[in-house]
């Protein structure tokens, strides 16, 4: 099967945009609760009704500011509230929204503001403003700063209300054919490219999307919405949540996840897979610091999961499974399902790919993850596995309205509404994303069944070849690796090498644990660690593990333990936790050099 076509279930009418939805709403069920500001340890809940009214009050501030239909406005904020009631009110302004991930340093902000012509710009706190203002001299078209921290949703409304300007009309501006929004890819290599994306982009692509997921998506369900809203995946189930009347809570820090959970009791969580992946090594970590029979119980507890989900594609579980089961759902599941709220049981992966043995544990105990497929210059849904049609280790199947292709070399192809015209002020990389039919050039390896479920098998920029000519595809390598508690990331290596060797930096989350179980200072570092003999030995069964996959020409020789993290921070991982090789490669050449050099 080289082609598989789904026929689309919406139409987007041409005079729809992204704020149609939130004011038929609004007229239509005003008192639904469809989002919760965190207060002191409770949440106050916001009404579509108080929710469009705030939209416009600050839309009105925005055009008595000055700021004009069509005018493009950055937006540089974690994600919370505010990120979603001002994009909105952009919009609802007739504007253009710019997202700027927070963690941009002021060179990638400066590039964005200038590149995409931004006349205003909304920061979170003095630290973002403090970056924008550092470049200010070098965009001359850049007029007004608004911080969120300073009170500029406050001081916006209060302007609003001297101001006679129309919403509706304002609004109005934007058809469905008009520029929603330009989303910087953070890429792995070179500068950020916009990707310019309608609102028929948006809207044709969640509109697709939802009817598979109503299980997800429905009023009375609930969220806590944690990942970059600068990011496409985020932003889409923003838009998707509203329209559904899902109830969606922000966290701006990942790190309160948590403890949010008990008492926010999300129906459904949106997550990356290194989310999923830090939940259970955190599970397996507590039951290993526990050790003995707890340790015993937890791993068995986790095959069997394994095998009662298998079970569920091949007729179903025996009567020894179903009572093993049983047993370990009191034990051990129900504990899991709990640290997640207890009303959590499903979720939706994107972003990068989600190990099978991961995605089988979860479905084993009670928590099914539907992974799904896109990229920012999709809008980003292409194809994601839904509880009629699931298939764990594939991506699932394309969104009605959406056609994808197999290349003669392996690349996925794409077409459909969701699929961006091209990137903003770049013809050249415009033209090289499509092909000369038409269609839009993923990157990624693929393989498609006679079903139409789709695989991922790589990267087609990331593919290997060693110095023999062997092709490797290094991302299924990575995920088994990073699976291990203690690996934090890793990239295979070995491009025009003799044979294929690894970096691996080490995961700091998972070293308390570990150092106080070896009886090591609390304070080590993880530079003292890189020869560590028990570092190694256990680094060496992942790489193991992950060799067993492969055949011998494709198996990891060597491998080094880098001398720190890597994070999003340092410049490595991009906010969706993928690994920028050229960076750490540049970083780590030494290392990389001495895979080698004996």
């Amino acid at each position: 099967m080289r082609e598989y076509s789904v026929p689309a279930v919406v139409t987007v009418p041409d005079d729809h945009n992204t704020t149609t939805i939130l004011w038929e709403n609004a007229d239509n069920h005003p008192d639904s609760v469809v989002y919760a500001i965190p207060e002191g340890d409770d949440w106050r809940d916001v009404t579509l009704q108080q929710f469009r009214d705030e939209v416009i009050a600050v839309a009105k501030g925005l055009a008595a500011a000055g700021i004009k239909p069509g005018d493009r406005v950055g937006l540089m904020s974690r994600t919370r509230y505010e990120w979603t009631l001002l994009d909105y009110a952009i919009w609802s302004a007739g504007c253009v929204v710019v997202p700027i991930y927070e963690t941009s340093s002021a060179d990638q902000a400066q590039w964005i503001l200038s590149d995409s012509g931004a006349v205003a710009c909304f920061t979170e706190a003095p630290r973002h403003t403090e970056i924008v203002d550092s470049v200010k001299d070098q965009l001359p078209e850049l007029t007004k700063v608004w911080e969120i921290d300073a009170g500029c949703v406050a001081e916006l409304s209060e302007a609003g209300k001297e101001s006679d300007a129309d919403v509706d009309a304002l609004r109005a501006h934007h058809t469905a054919e008009g520029l929603a929004t330009i989303i910087y890819t953070s890429g792995t290599t070179g500068r950020p490219k916009g990707c310019t994306l309608t609102h028929r982009n948006l809207l044709a692509d969640i509109g697709n999307t939802l009817p598979g997921l109503h299980t997800l998506f429905h009023p009375g369900a609930t969220t806590l919405l944690f990942l970059p809203l600068a990011h496409t995946l985020a932003r889409i189930i923003q838009i998707g949540a509203l329209q559904a009347r899902v109830r969606i809570g922000h966290v701006p820090d990942t790190k309160a996840i948590a403890a949010l959970m008990p008492d926010f009791k999300p129906t459904f969580l949106l997550a990356v897979p290194r989310v999923f992946e830090k939940v259970y090594n955190s599970a397996e970590q507590k039951a290993i610091d526990g050790g003995g029979l707890k340790k015993s119980i937890f791993y068995k507890a986790v095959q069997t999961a394994i095998d009662y989900s298998k079970s569920l594609d091949t007729g179903g579980p025996g009567f020894g499974l179903k009572l093993k089961h049983g047993l370990f759902d009191k034990l051990v599941y129900s504990k899991l399902r709990a640290a997640l709220g207890g009303r959590c049981k499903s979720a939706v992966s994107g972003g990068a790919p989600l190990g099978e043995r991961l995605a089988h544990f979860y479905r084993g105990v009670g928590v099914t993850i539907y992974e799904g497929y896109g990229l920012t210059e999709t809008s980003p849904v292409v194809s994601i596995n839904l509880e009629t049609a699931l298939r764990i280790g594939s991506i699932g199947r394309p969104i009605p309205s959406t056609t994808v292709k197999i290349a003669d070399d392996g690349e996925l192809l794409i077409k459909g509404p969701q699929v961006f015209k091209g990137y903003w002020n770049n013809e050249d990389a415009t033209k090289e994303a499509f092909d000369a039919d038409g269609w839009f050039k993923s990157g990624d390896i693929a393989k498609l069944d006679a079903d139409g479920f789709v695989t991922i098998t790589g990267r087609s920029k990331e593919i290997i070849v060693t110095a023999g000519g062997k092709n490797v595809a290094p991302a299924p390598m990575e995920d088994k690796i990073r699976s291990h508690p203690l690996v934090g990331q890793v990239l295979v290596v070995g491009d025009q090498k003799p044979f294929i060797g690894a970096l691996i930096a080490l995961d700091p989350e998972a070293l308390p644990g570990w150092l106080e179980r070896h009886e090591l200072p609390a304070d080590t570092q993880i530079s003292t660690l890189v020869d560590n003999a028990e570092v190694l030995e256990q680094l060496q069964d992942a790489v193991n593990a992950a060799n067993k996959t492969v055949s011998n020409a494709e198996a990891i020789k060597k491998f080094r333990v880098l001398s720190a993290a890597l994070t999003e921070e340092t410049g490595e991982v991009t906010p969706k936790q993928s690994v920028r090789r050229n960076v750490v490669l540049a970083k780590y050449a030494d290392d990389f050099e001495a895979l080698y050099s004996s």
